[in-house]
């Protein structure tokens, strides 16, 4: 809970006294197992969804693509979001589901590491980079595909506790 005293810039952690930007420093903080889980949704037409669907796109293995691009954005997602902390990762895993009925593919990204700050923004960072590159390898033929309902669903660990969207 925040003071009615405080400023919005005391109330964000990567902004200083004086409102400047800056790294947070964890440095007193507690190692632990960190998780998070993230996800989204990239909707197309039908016939777009054929194609990954049946593994006749022009680029190749849509899915198996798109999930290591998203592994790979997961572990670099401090090169990408100036202020968040390099992180040894432990564990990414990342989940496609297709969706005939809605004609969209669904991302799902879980993130571990043992240390001291948590793994939100590399699982949200592997959710778009795997939608991304389904967007990439299908682009030829459906330029009006949308990403949407990027979200965090679920972290664990730190100082904070768990934290679920449906609590």
């Amino acid at each position: 809970m925040t003071s009615s005293t405080t400023t919005p810039a005391e109330q964000l952690s990567h902004f200083d006294a004086a409102g400047q930007a800056h790294m947070v420093d964890v440095g007193a903080k507690q190692d632990s197992h960190r998780v998070a889980l993230a996800s989204g949704t990239i909707r197309m037409k039908p016939e777009t969804l054929a194609l990954i669907i049946g593994g006749t796109a022009k680029k190749g293995d849509v899915l198996g693509i798109a999930r290591i691009a998203a592994i790979m954005g997961a572990k670099r997602t401090s090169d990408l979001v100036p202020l968040c902390h390099p992180l040894a990762l432990t564990r990414v895993t990342v989940d496609f589901e297709t969706d005939p009925a809605q004609s969209s593919v669904h991302c799902r990204a879980q993130v571990e590491t043992y240390g001291k700050t948590g793994v939100e923004i590399e699982a949200l960072t592997a959710v778009q980079v795997g939608l991304l590159t389904i967007y990439d390898m299908c682009k030829a033929v459906d330029r009006g595909m949308v990403m949407g309902e990027i979200r965090v669903l679920e972290k664990h660990g730190g100082k904070s506790g768990d934290w679920s969207s449906t609590s």
